[in-house]
């Protein structure tokens, strides 16, 4: 599929990690759930950063937050982790929050990065008052712990591990440091 390792070995080449735009491709149970364009901000070998508009069709109202037009996601991926961290801001600027996504990981091919959803989630507010464990439900539906049990537990330890740093006084900063 890629020039990348699941394990999330680094593409060599240096043009590639250079390159201005990506299309950000996710993945869910082997079907692309959106593919979208976002600017390459940062690609050091292990962690790749971009930043993209919200890319959902109009409003999507978690009751909790909503990610609308205008919103602006800086996503921070990487190649030997298993989850994903957004930053969410507001057209404005303003923040709302950090969505993660529990994946497998990361996998860049050119200009384009590959992203496999495990359904778990996790959503820290701007506050850092307001910490949830989401898709715990869909996970368990997914077949995944009898299907590829290794992945399923490096899933739940990833979601933990976020649950753990998020609950920190520094929150998730620590990890995009």
């Amino acid at each position: 599929m890629s020039a990348t390792s699941p394990e999330g070995t680094p593409m060599t080449g240096t043009a590639d990690r250079n390159a201005a735009r990506l299309d950000v491709v996710l993945v869910k149970a082997g079907v692309t759930k959106i593919r979208y364009p976002a600017d390459l901000l940062a690609d050091d070998g292990t962690r790749v950063t971009v930043r993209a508009p919200w890319a959902g069709a109009g409003t999507r109202d978690f009751g909790f937050v909503r990610f609308e037009p205008g919103d602006v996601f800086t996503e921070h991926y990487w190649r030997d982790r298993w989850y994903a961290i957004k930053e969410v801001r507001a057209a404005d600027g303003t923040l709302k929050g950090w969505y993660c996504d529990i994946t497998r990981p990361a996998v860049r091919t050119g200009d384009t990065l590959t992203v496999e959803d495990l359904d778990l989630d996790l959503w820290l507010n701007a506050t850092r008052t307001d910490v949830r464990r989401l898709d715990e439900d869909e996970f368990e539906a997914s077949g995944l712990r009898t299907r590829d049990p290794v992945a399923a537990s490096a899933a739940t330890r990833a979601l933990d591990e976020l649950e753990a740093h998020a609950r920190t006084e520094g929150g998730l900063a620590g990890l995009l440091a």
